[in-house]
């Protein structure tokens, strides 16, 4: 557990099914996830069931708690790229910046061969791409109609990364 000014940073644990579906089944949460809202609870309890179940010793990876409430994640999800959702009702707050802010030095921290962190996002995130810029993040690719969300939108993957310090 990490404490942070505003969130504390935790594993995840079975109670957070609920509060995780409400981020996950939200339209505007989903947008430009990697996939559409889940429709159902089992949707969430296979993702979570894999968050409480993936290797430790591969990610620094959190669910982000606001005032006792699981409200979203953030980490580093697979070597050595970050992800993070915030349920939409906190957006516009800096929550993920003051998460990543913490995250991404423990990531360099711990994982000394790492020379930078990446991501990838849909470009027309603008909030997401404000998140990265803030934590220093340039954006180094772009590719056209790569990713299909859902069964009929091809959406384009802009590539970010930062070095380390």
């Amino acid at each position: 557990m990490i404490k942070t000014g505003r969130l504390l940073l935790r594993a995840a644990v079975p109670e957070d099914l609920e509060p995780l579906h409400a981020v996950f089944s939200d339209p505007r949460a989903m947008r430009y996830w990697d996939r559409p809202p889940h429709q159902d609870m089992d949707q969430t309890q296979r993702f979570l069931d894999h968050f409480i179940a993936s290797d430790l010793n591969n990610r620094e990876e959190y669910i982000l708690e606001v005032e006792g409430e699981c409200v979203g994640k953030a980490g580093m999800w697979k070597r050595y790229e970050i992800g993070y959702i915030l349920h939409p009702d906190l957006w516009g707050r800096g929550l993920v910046t003051e998460a990543l802010s913490t995250i991404i030095p423990r990531v360099f921290e711990r994982f000394p061969e790492a020379d930078k962190v990446t991501a990838e996002l849909d470009p027309r995130n603008l909030g997401s791409i404000k998140v990265l810029e803030r934590q220093g993040f340039e954006r180094v690719g772009f590719a056209e109609k790569n990713f299909l969300y859902g069964e009929t939108e091809w959406c384009d993957t802009a590539y970010y990364s930062l070095t380390r310090p």
